[in-house]
């Protein structure tokens, strides 16, 4: 929906469905339902996540227009795509491969392009701007020294070249604006804020003159071209578990002329260890399960930084005691502070939302909770209820 700060929505990786069919079925369910509690009378955006045989199934005429009809007639719009897990999501292990095909593969550029496509054909008459939002070029611990961690980089970063010379084709053709935006993770490549800042202006931009230049493009040109068309995804969660300051890195990421795409609301787990740390940890174990990567950034008293790349792997340290704090990359829902002993990092998106709303960067915010399914059961209430309340909060932000 607009607000006075952009498009607000939420994304569909929430609900299952691999192919078209079965992903098609549940927004029918769910979304006519969800916008009756928090956008009854007016039009309401889709976060629309497609697995790779989603998108195949979706770019078939007949099943894009019946799409297409059906978001008209209920006055429902999609502005922003999730592009980042290619494959299974739901009811499978997914933990590290959920980077996979990474970028340094042709089928990540296919699929990504594909859904570029798609967006074009989505976006309302009246609305010129799409963003995907992807993964941060690989996972780092697939690559065994820093000479491959080297080539996977720059094979990964020339594939996202040949995506924004489509998208800059797209542009000059069309006039819509689409932009990848690159979603910083713990244990990608990109693994925050300042690595993606840093690969911004130490690999992509120079890359992009080399490439571009061999199409007869100039460098002033090539780089518009990359700041037009690949940015940043400024998920929530992702730079609460790096300990980033959203004002700090923001003021930096603008005084470099990097552009964002898209604020994925999403907040982390968090366990204090001033008291009760025992408690905690034991009632953290409810969270430890086996579908998705819960990356744990551990902080100690002086500042310095531990990462684990999993929460298991937290939980059986013998260090715990020399930490004041961890974050656990755990989506959890928004509406709730705290979480029995454990709290969440949901006063980052507090600070994140009072920023947007003195100088927006963005058009595009998206919730991105997407653990309804493993969430401990003390903590799960109905998910079309709980998608409402949590657009609900967000808005009361607003």
């Amino acid at each position: 929906m607009k607000t006075p700060i952009g498009h607000l929505t939420y994304c569909s990786n929430i609900h299952p469905g691999e192919d078209w069919q079965e992903h098609f079925a549940i927004l029918q369910k769910s979304v006519p339902a969800i916008k009756a509690n928090v956008a009854p009378n007016e039009p309401m955006g889709l976060g629309l996540r497609l697995a790779n045989q989603a998108s195949i199934d979706l770019s078939e005429p007949t099943a894009l227009a019946d799409f297409q009809a059906w978001l008209q007639s209920n006055h429902l719009y999609v502005f922003t795509m999730n592009g980042f897990p290619y494959g299974g999501f739901h009811g499978t292990v997914v933990k590290d491969q959920v980077h996979a095909p990474d970028w340094t593969t042709q089928a990540r550029v296919d699929y990504t392009i594909r859904m570029f496509e798609l967006l074009a054909k989505l976006l309302p008459e009246d609305l010129l701007e799409g963003g995907i939002s992807t993964s941060p070029l690989s996972y780092r611990h697939w690559w065994k020294n820093p000479e491959e961690l080297q080539t996977a980089t720059h094979t990964a970063t020339i594939n996202m070249l040949t995506v924004a010379e489509k998208l800059n084709q797209l542009f000059e053709e069309t006039g819509k604006h689409l932009h990848l935006d690159i979603e910083p993770e713990p244990d990608g490549i990109l693994d925050n804020g300042q690595d993606f800042l840093a690969w911004y202006s130490q690999t992509l931009l120079p890359l992009s003159i080399t490439y571009f230049g061999t199409k007869g493009i100039d460098a002033t040109t090539a780089q518009n071209i990359v700041y037009r068309h690949i940015q940043l995804c400024y998920d929530v969660c992702h730079f609460a578990v790096s300990y980033e300051e959203p004002a700090d890195f923001l003021a930096v990421l603008q005084a470099q002329g990097i552009q964002v795409g898209k604020i994925q609301i999403s907040a982390a787990l968090q366990l204090d260890f001033e008291e009760q740390s025992t408690e905690k940890l034991a009632l953290l174990r409810q969270y430890d399960e086996p579908t998705y990567l819960h990356q744990v950034v551990a902080q100690k008293a002086d500042g310095s930084l531990k990462k684990f790349a999993d929460l298991g792997l937290a939980l059986a340290t013998t260090e715990q005691e020399s930490y004041q704090q961890w974050r656990i990359h755990y989506h959890v829902p928004l509406f709730t502070e705290s979480y029995g002993l454990l709290a969440s990092t949901r006063k980052e998106i507090e600070k994140t939302i009072a920023l947007q709303k003195a100088k927006p960067f963005t058009q595009h915010l998206e919730l991105e909770t997407y653990t309804w399914g493993v969430l401990p059961a003390s903590v799960q209430i109905p998910l079309d209820d709980s998608i409402s309340r949590e657009i609900a909060w967000v808005q009361s932000l607003i």
